[in-house]
């Protein structure tokens, strides 16, 4: 009977395993596709957003996958209305000079695809800004939803070796695979972002971008990918190599200044190692050309050194960025600084969001880095700016220890502030010994869990207080709050990946929090069910991640929105890095510990890494990155100006290189 079960088992994982063709869904109307799905994908994801308006309305048959536009010799032009369609091919023709052939082909269990562009006049053409849409379904309507059937689409679109991983959004089960065959990318684009179409909640239209053409009379290039189904990273690689691309792999991507690099490039059938200098600080682009001419790329980051990166924006933050004037209600404040400006922005102008720019909220994370940079280094004028800013984030609170988000108490009161300044003022009991700060700690938490219950996602609750409450003679205060840490771990073991919607309904920095809280009560208690519950989470947490061969964008997590909310071009698109994405590092981190597992804690290690690109050598910061090479048709990827919450990536850096 075992025996036939058994059988029985191998024979459902075999047919598994092997029925993974992928199907598309074609229309006549705009030539390009509504649905792409993997047979025996038992979820029924649709790996791209309906392009009929029934799934968002402003998707409509213009973003069908395969649909597009670009600029002929100058005069912008989309294709959504085909000239002809027969099996297999779509013509789209722009009058005598320009004709598209789309030709979509089954192969075994693979789709192919072919972009053919030729110059069918008499003169030169000039093909600029193109974008093919290839609209994935990435975006948020809740947790549940987002777990049977979104994915998080890792795009590395850098010359002839680009591809798209798109994982599930559970990291589990089948995944989509695009590998580039012929032609380039230069890049990526977004369109139908707004704040009246979801919010932080979609990810936008996503679109990969060929390298510019120049055409002669008569003249064709073409543009080819393939679509697969994988079973994940390592799987995702093996095809992507045996369709002839150039995969790049490091052990890091970020170098001290003149520390020896080592890239590796390698194809199916050969490998190359390459040693970039390292001898300037900044971005570095890392290329391996092949002998039969496939191009691979990486790219890498030089700093001086993180240390004195570190105290130069500690330094910096002291200097130009604390509120020194004794008769503003901000006083001690650390504040958003306008690099552009070169002063700090008071936040008196409109803008798209004040919350987002107060003195309160988010820029806590600037004295928490400060207090653990004097813990490590010292220094008389740092501690002088930390307790004026003390006193300052004491009159974000009220007697009862209400915390607001502005010192006149005018702004939301916010759950998400009671931890933060909760852990500042542990950060602050360990650098000055003064047991007040420790009780202020305590009462902190108190209010959070008396305002907003036992069930809120919290980023960064400061489990480590218990310990500090117990060893200082608060033995009573101590047993009250681990009453409490182990209420919201057994909230967050018992939801699993049922999370509940938060400012944005599901990201990165919901699901990060529960992994993190969840392990620091499993080394604080031994109570196997909570890193049970934690292993259980992670590979949603990894899922956000991809392995692109970047600073920018290895193990960094997909965020979308920060740029407009937080930043001074308030920008949509995908923020590679955004400093959130160091909580994945200390999930991996301390998840790499606590189950003896030193792979997790290299990969913490190389996001905190990662981060610093964030940060100028003369102590600048940015609040992110907006990566994709254009945003709602403007040219995008830069480093905002506002230096604002970006500081957290410093202070979770202390958490994971000791």
């Amino acid at each position: 009977m075992r025996t036939t079960i058994v059988a029985l088992a191998a024979l459902c994982l075999s047919v598994s395993a092997h029925a993974q063709r992928v199907l598309s869904e074609a229309d006549s109307e705009s030539g390009g596709l509504m649905s792409l799905t993997i047979e025996g994908d038992t979820t029924g994801t649709n790996w791209m957003l309906r392009a009929d308006g029934s799934q968002y309305e402003w998707v409509t048959r213009q973003y069908a996958w395969g649909t597009g536009a670009l600029s002929v010799n100058g005069e912008r032009r989309q294709w959504c209305r085909p000239s002809s369609v027969s099996d297999g091919e779509v013509t789209y023709e722009w009058g005598d000079a320009l004709r598209l052939s789309v030709l979509r082909t089954a192969v075994g269990d693979e789709l192919h695809e072919a972009y053919t562009f030729t110059n069918v006049g008499t003169s030169e053409l000039a093909l600029t800004d193109m974008a093919i849409h290839t609209p994935f379904n990435d975006n948020y309507p809740d947790a549940p939803t987002c777990v049977a059937g979104r994915c998080n689409a890792h795009i590395w679109a850098r010359g002839t070796s680009s591809y798209v991983n798109a994982m599930h959004m559970s990291g589990q089960g089948v995944h989509l695979g695009l590998v580039l065959t012929e032609g380039s990318l230069r890049g990526y684009e977004v369109e139908e972002r707004a704040r009246e179409k979801a919010l932080s909640n979609f990810r936008g239209v996503l679109s990969l971008c060929p390298d510019d053409m120049r055409l002669g009379p008569g003249e064709s290039r073409s543009v080819a990918w393939t679509l697969f189904a994988h079973r994940g990273w390592d799987d995702f690689t093996a095809k992507q190599l045996a369709h002839g691309s150039v995969v790049a792999e490091a052990d890091r991507w970020v170098y001290a200044q003149g520390e020896p690099a080592t890239v590796r490039f390698r194809t199916i059938d050969e490998e190359q190692i390459v040693r970039p200098s390292t001898a300037n600080p900044g971005h570095h682009d890392v290329v391996a050309t092949f002998a039969d001419g496939r191009v691979g790329r990486a790219e890498i980051l030089v700093v001086s050194h993180p240390d004195s990166l570190m105290r130069s924006r500690a330094r910096f933050i002291v200097a130009h960025q604390q509120m020194n004037d004794p008769a503003d209600s901000r006083y001690g404040a650390y504040m958003v600084y306008d690099n552009e400006g070169d002063s700090i922005y008071l936040n008196d102008t409109r803008n798209c969001s004040r919350h987002d720019r107060d003195e309160g909220r988010e820029r806590i994370g600037m004295g928490i880095f400060l207090a653990r940079m004097y813990g490590r280094y010292g220094g008389d004028e740092l501690m002088q700016s930390l307790l004026r800013y003390a006193s300052f984030v004491r009159r974000l609170q009220d007697d009862d220890y209400n915390t607001y988000s502005n010192a006149a108490h005018t702004g939301r009161n916010r759950n998400y502030n009671y931890a933060w300044v909760a852990a500042y003022y542990v950060e602050m009991f360990r650098i000055t010994a003064d047991k007040q700060f420790l009780t202020d700690a305590y009462l902190t938490l108190k209010a959070l869990f008396r305002n907003f219950g036992r069930n809120f996602y919290a980023i960064e609750l400061p489990v480590d207080a218990y310990t500090l409450l117990l060893d200082n003679g608060m033995a009573d205060e101590a047993r009250s709050l681990l009453d409490d840490l182990c209420a919201v771990a057994d909230a967050y073991a018992r939801n699993g990946s049922n999370y509940p919607r938060s400012e944005v309904n599901y990201e990165q920095s919901i699901v990060a929090p529960s992994v993190i809280h969840l392990l620091r009560m499993y080394s604080l208690t031994g109570e196997p069910r909570y890193l049970d519950g934690a292993r259980e989470q992670m590979p949603l947490l990894e899922a956000f991640g991809g392995r692109q061969p970047s600073y920018h964008l290895y193990d960094i997590a997909i965020r979308h929105w920060d740029g407009y909310w937080f930043g001074k071009r308030e920008c949509w698109g995908d923020t590679f890095p955004h400093y959130w994405s160091t909580l994945s590092a200390q999930a991996f981190d301390l998840y790499g510990r606590l189950t003896d597992n030193p792979a997790y804690t290299a990969r913490a290690h190389n996001i905190v890494l990662n981060n610093l690109c964030l940060f100028t050598e003369d102590g600048r910061g940015s609040c992110a990155y907006v990566y994709p090479s254009r945003v709602n048709g403007q040219s995008a990827a830069f480093y905002d100006p506002y230096a604002n919450d970006q500081d957290w990536a410093l202070a979770f850096y202390f958490d994971v290189v000791r």
